[in-house]
């Protein structure tokens, strides 16, 4: 039986993750007591008895879960930020071309962010096909149900006393240091960090991520990328090419609330072409996204425990 343990299972991620898998007979999940948790000496214990260890921790305690595993058929996939651009760890976005075969050879995966994510499912199969320069600036609006926040932001939100300004949308990362940035520049294979302009809205989960191109600037046309997405994803896949669907006229961004796949759009016209990536930020914008790495690793139906 494949063992799984998930450092950090208290948390938002953790807690989907392990949720998820606790009801799949071929999978044992090693736990830990609470002060099991707060104890490296029973964290490395867990770590290197595991076949594969989910970490869903914050940055530092991230790189200390790391450094603490000696086994080296342990496949480590970790959901923070630490290792996204490193050369030595693989980029867990199975549907960049070639990127399956190397997260299956792989035992260390780098768990995409959600914002992420769609910007590079939007991007990268542009690039690949040489449908637009590298170094095109481009600017992002990413709208994010409040669970990407965490445990803290989601007590806010659901209070019954709540702030009001929590009742609209609210403009984060106004600095333009996100720390998506920079997996967004590198697997997009980009030169210019692009604008970045993330939202949270009072909504639990989903998201709606979205680029504008200068069709003339960039020399592509809406025909151009509407073909590109429909070769390089189809229509069938976990992410998949959906052409100019949307709700009347709108697109929403809690659609895909409480599945992994994830929907591309292609909207507009060739002077300003609107790329769209919908999803659930905690689907495959994280815990889908590391339950399908995981599946890949073992060897598994690459969709087996997901929702699409």
């Amino acid at each position: 039986m494949t063992k799984i343990f998930i450092d950090g299972s208290a948390g938002t991620t953790g807690l989907n993750i392990l949720s998820r898998l606790s009801g799949d007979k071929s999978l044992e999940v090693l736990t830990l007591s609470g002060d099991e948790r707060k104890d490296p000496s029973a964290r490395k214990k867990a770590l290197n008895a595991c076949d594969v260890a989910f970490l869903c921790l914050p940055d530092a305690a991230a790189k200390e879960s790391v450094s603490l595993v000696e086994n080296p058929s342990v496949t480590v996939i970790d959901t923070s930020t630490a290792h996204r651009t490193k050369d030595d760890w693989t980029y867990g976005f199975p549907e960049i071309k070639g990127q399956k075969e190397k997260i299956a050879s792989s035992k260390r995966i780098a768990n995409p962010g959600c914002h992420a994510s769609g910007f590079i499912s939007l991007i990268r199969p542009l690039r690949d096909l040489k449908l637009i320069p590298e170094n095109l600036f481009l600017s992002c609006t990413s709208l994010t149900g409040y669970s990407g926040g965490g445990k803290k932001m989601i007590e806010d939100y659901n209070d019954p006393d709540r702030a009001e300004y929590l009742s609209a949308p609210r403009i984060y990362g106004i600095g333009q240091e996100h720390k998506h940035l920079k997996e967004m520049v590198k697997m997009s294979k980009l030169e210019k960090l692009p604008g970045f302009v993330p939202v949270v809205a009072p909504f639990y989960s989903g998201m709606a991520v979205s680029v504008v191109i200068n069709g003339n600037e960039a020399g592509v046309t809406v025909k151009d990328i509407r073909e590109a997405y429909s070769e390089y994803y189809g229509s069938q896949g976990i992410v998949r090419y959906v052409g100019d669907k949307s709700e009347e006229g709108f697109l929403s961004a809690g659609t895909l609330s409480g599945t992994d796949r994830m929907e591309i759009g292609v909207y507009g016209n060739d002077e300003r072409i609107l790329l769209v990536s919908r999803f659930d930020n905690l689907g495959k914008g994280a815990c889908g996204a590391a339950i399908q790495n995981m599946n890949i690793c073992l060897g598994r139906n690459e969709t087996e425990g997901l929702v699409l």
